[in-house]
Formats: structure tokens, sequence, C-alpha cells
């Protein structure tokens, strides 16, 4: 034990005085970056950058003075949106951009010219251009495009890298931009705490001194779980030799946790090949259609002993068959994974930026046709993952991805990425609409990036009494991603119906 905790003094040292070298070479003053959100910021290639991409479209039209006005009340209170990013050898850090412009950041822009009726497909044109666009890496890594005039109002879409912040970060930022919404809690002055994923020494340390395994269950620390304890029980038993039965009982069911959930990732085989898999180009498609009314969806759940997401699972499972049979492909017995992002951010902290989140593995049953057979195998396979360790587990496998050289995080994240067909979202948003600059926002859709290979984006945004589903594909993969737009609200009216044909009490 001696050597051990000596070994890790030696290691943290170590640690210090890469990173004093570091800021000293480059003379920089600023905060470190995490580690998950180093691994995002590397992630970038040409077929897929690591930018969230959103648009509000609101009526009526609001200006750009105003606009302007409103990001440097609200949006610049986060320091992080005035700081650009310095990356070197030990990974990167957030550093005080000197020169900012807010100019640089919020333009305007516009659309091409399409005939009366087809607005929305040039705004979805420009939104697929935005995504494979890069941002400037000398300047803060976001900006807003502001169309002035648009169906009667406008239309804001939004770019912001994924190493400042994650979807529920994001809609926490968003809630202080709209009207009414509050400004983020001051940050304490002084010295910085250091905890989780900030301490980078404790990255570097585990790094030197422990197998990889132990390093992803360090990395759930960070995520607040109430499992940890039981894992830190696992890392050093000695600690609940007092703790009796019941906390011998816990570290078995909690090893045998881990080691199952470790193997299901390890061994996850490929989902079945179809034409959304493949080799991405550098262009991108966009498409989505009008909401759903949620409370439908809920009374479909609720007849079928279903939740809300396994009705709207089945129905994404159900559209991406018809799309392929469309294309004369076959889909029985096929079945595709989605990786699905979960929240490890607790409530409290969700006005915090940076990366706090874990990804499912979530298999559809795209092969299975009966509509009702289809939601109930998805409840089954989303029964499996309640209580799972694999998002807390893939959260860890970023962060040791933040830590180590480019070439080989790519041969890493590769390994999900050519398991995975899609990367699939599904968000709560305000149930009420919500007003921005005294114009109400009457859409508001975003989608997250895919990594690797991955070709398919679904996003699944809950909205003031709607539900909204949005598409970004890879235009070689898939370019008409309208078609599988248009098969979401069919299925859900074939599930309604069938439901209400079913027998009464069964």
């Amino acid at each position: 034990m001696v050597t051990r905790i000596n070994a890790r003094k030696v290691a943290r040292q170590v640690g210090d005085n890469v990173k004093d070298a570091v800021s000293g070479t480059l003379g920089l003053s600023g905060e470190r970056m995490g580690k998950v959100d180093t691994a995002w910021l590397r992630m970038d290639s040409p077929s897929n950058l690591m930018m969230i991409v959103g648009v509000w479209v609101l009526k009526p039209a609001i200006r750009y003075a105003d606009l302007c006005q409103r990001i440097e009340e609200r949006l610049l209170k986060y320091p992080r949106f005035m700081q650009r990013v310095v990356q070197d050898a030990a990974g990167a850090t957030w550093v005080r951009d000197a020169d900012f412009d807010i100019e640089r950041h919020v333009v305007t822009d516009t659309l091409k010219r399409k005939p009366k009726g087809r607005e929305q497909e040039a705004l979805q044109d420009r939104l697929a251009e935005l995504a494979v666009t890069p941002l400037d890496k000398d300047r803060p890594l976001w900006q807003f495009h502001l169309i002035e005039n648009y169906q009667g109002g406008s239309a804001m879409m939004v770019r912001i890298h994924h190493c400042i912040a994650d979807g529920i970060a994001l809609i926490g930022v968003t809630q202080s931009l709209v009207d009414g919404g509050t400004a983020p809690p001051e940050r304490k002055r002084g010295k910085p705490h250091r905890e989780g994923l900030e301490a980078a020494e404790d990255w570097i340390t585990d790094t030197l001194i422990k197998p990889f395994t132990d390093v992803a269950v360090k990395a759930l620390d960070s995520a607040g779980s109430g499992a940890v304890s039981a894992l830190d029980m696992l890392m050093e038993p000695q600690k609940s030799m007092d703790k009796g039965l019941a906390g011998s009982a816990d570290m078995a069911r909690m090893a045998y946790q881990v080691v199952r959930d470790a193997a299901a990732l390890a061994l996850m085989p490929d989902d079945s090949h179809t034409r959304l898999k493949g080799t991405p180009g550098n262009t991108k498609r966009v498409a989505w259609c009008g909401p759903i009314p949620l409370d439908e969806v809920k009374a479909v759940g609720k007849a079928l002993n279903c939740s809300i997401n396994d009705v709207l699972l089945s129905c994404v499972a159900g559209a991406i068959a018809n799309y392929l049979r469309g294309h004369g492909d076959s889909v029985t017995g096929k079945e595709i994974r989605a990786m699905v992002p979960v929240n490890l951010r607790p409530a409290e902290q969700t006005y915090k930026l940076g990366n706090r989140f874990g990804l499912a593995p979530v298999v559809l049953p795209i092969g299975l046709d009966n509509p009702v057979e289809r939601v109930y195998e998805v409840r089954r396979r989303m029964g499996q993952l309640k209580g799972s360790m694999q998002p807390l587990m893939a959260f860890g496998l970023l962060a040791v991805a933040g830590l180590l050289i480019k070439p080989a995080q790519d041969a890493m994240l590769n390994l999900f990425s050519k398991k995975t067909t899609a990367v699939m979202t599904n968000v709560p948003g305000p149930r009420e609409k919500v007003k921005f600059l005294g114009a109400t926002v009457e859409q508001n859709l975003f989608w997250v990036p895919q990594s690797g290979t991955v070709g398919l984006g679904v996003s699944i945004l809950s909205y003031a009494g709607g539900v909204q589903f949005g598409v970004i594909t890879d235009g070689t993969l898939c370019p008409d991603p309208q078609k599988i737009i248009d098969g979401f609200e069919p299925e859900f009216a074939k599930l309604s119906l069938v439901t209400l044909m079913l027998p009464w009490g069964e």
C-alpha cells in the first residue's frame, strides 16, 4: 500500500510538471479543458464536424441589432463563449479571446431562392451547408446565423462546438436567452475547486499507474452516480470491511454488473448492413416534419403499457424500415444500433457547461413489421438497459480518449462507429411556446453530431405540447432524408389505429 501511495504521488507530480511545462512554453493563462471535452474537440473529421446544429423559426421577425444585444447581455455571461481554444501536446486550454468581436459570431444570412411554398426546403439546404462548414478555430467555437425574413418571420440557425457543452447544458443556456430567462449563476471567485474530469492530474495519474478498466471506473466518479460508492468498494475493498453483509452483497452485485456491461460494450456485434452504413462523404442533408401531439403519444403508451420513449423509438424503427423497403432493400430479420446520449449531470448543475453524458446502445428491430410487436420489443430492450452501467463506461471511455493522441483516439472511437448506424437524441423541451425578443419560437429543432463513419442522426424534441422529429444524414449514404421523415407520422398513425382496435382489457 505504501508503494502504491508513493507511486500516485510521483505520478501526480509528473502530471503537474507536464502541465506547468506546457503552460510555460505557450505563455498561456487560462482554464484547462476537461478530458471528455478534449475528446470532442479532437473528434472533428471532414465527414462529421462535432457541432451541435439547431434552428429556431420565429414570428414575427426579429432584428439583427436586437439579437446582438441579447447575445451580449445573456450568452456572454457564460465566460466560455468568449474563450478560444489553444491545443498543446497534453490537451487544450480555454483562453479569453482578446480580440473578441460579436459581429464574427452573430451574422446575417440568406437562403437560396426557391419557388413559393418551398422556403423550408431552402432553410434545410442552408443548415446542411453549415453542418459541414468548420468554425474558425482561432475564435470562440460558436456562431449564430440570422435570416431576418423567413415565412413572415425570421429563422435563427445556431452552431456550437460540442467541446463547449452537451445538449442538456445548452437547453439551460437556451432558457437564459429567451424572454424572462435568468442569467447563469455567478461563478465563485477564489481558489478553483478541482473535481472529476477538471482535475487533469488525476487523469494523468490514473493513466500512468492503473490499467485501462480502472481508468473507466475512475471516470464514473464525476458523473455523480449513486453506483460509484459501490464501484469504489471494488477498487479498494478494504474500506468496506466494516459495512457488513449488505456491503458485501452490494460489491458482488456491482462486480457482476461491471463485468457484464463491460463485456457487452467490448463484444457488441456489428449491426445489420444497410445502405445507411458505409463510407460517408463530405455533404449533409437535413429534414424535419410537423409536430405530433404529445398527448396522443402518451395515450398510446398508456394503452400499451409502454413509455413515451418506447412508442417514439418504435416509430423511428418503422420509418427507417419503410425507407429501406422503398429503395428495394429487404429488412427481414434486420436490426440497427443507435447510440442514445444519457444525461449524467445532476439536475442542480444543468447550467454548467461541458459534457457530462454517457452513451447507451439501443438496438432497433427494423425487421419487425407489426407495429405492436415492434413497440413491445423496443420496450423489452429498453428494459434491459435500465440500471446498466454502459452509459457510465462510455463516459469513461471518452475521458480516456481525451488523454490519447488523435490517431489513437480515432482508432478507439472508430470501434464504436463501425458498430453503429445512427446517433439518436430524445430531449424534453419547454411545455409552452417561449418568446425571444418579443417573437414566438414556433419551431425548435436541433441535431447532435455523428462521429467516425456514422451517417445518420435522429432528433426527437418535445416542445409546446408536440413531438417533432428531425433527421440529419450524410449526403452520400442517404441523399433523401425527407423520405425517412415522411414515414414518422404514418408509423405513429398505424400504431395508434392498431391500439384502438385492440380488445378492451388486453
